[in-house]
């Protein structure tokens, strides 16, 4: 069996839970869920939160451009890059109004040879976001 290797990033925001950022098998990099929180703050770009702090209104693409720069924060304190992500499953929870929004960003950040996706629609994550993602990339 390879050695495993647990990441943790020193950019991206902290985990929600008992988890590394990343776990690197041989040179295979498996991201766990990354959201767009900020790290050492309950920060989310493109969200106001009511006093009880349930959703007033987000925006999904200010969300989709910190999950992705989240990503390649941990992409890169890992030894990887964003070119190497092989596979991405994206968990949105609101698919009619957001999926072309993030579907077009996709398109700008995988402009050249994208990797391969599915996109869930789930009813809640951990935290107050729209979107997460779950990656796997390679290493050189």
């Amino acid at each position: 069996m390879s050695e495993q290797q647990s990441i943790n990033s020193t950019k991206a925001p902290e985990p929600v839970g008992h988890y590394p950022h990343a776990r690197r098998v041989g040179n295979l990099l498996f991201l766990s869920g990354v959201g767009p929180r900020e790290r050492g703050t309950k920060k989310i770009p493109g969200v106001e939160l009511t006093d009880s702090g349930t959703i007033a209104s987000y925006d999904i693409e200010t969300q989709c451009r910190s999950v992705f720069q989240n990503v390649r924060w941990v992409l890169e304190e890992a030894g990887s890059r964003w070119e190497n992500i092989v596979d991405v499953t994206v968990f949105l929870t609101n698919m009619k109004d957001d999926f072309n929004i993030y579907n077009r960003l996709w398109a700008e950040y995988f402009a050249e040879n994208p990797p391969c996706r599915t996109t869930l629609e789930i009813n809640c994550l951990p935290t107050p976001i729209a979107i997460e993602l779950k990656v796997v990339a390679t290493i050189d």
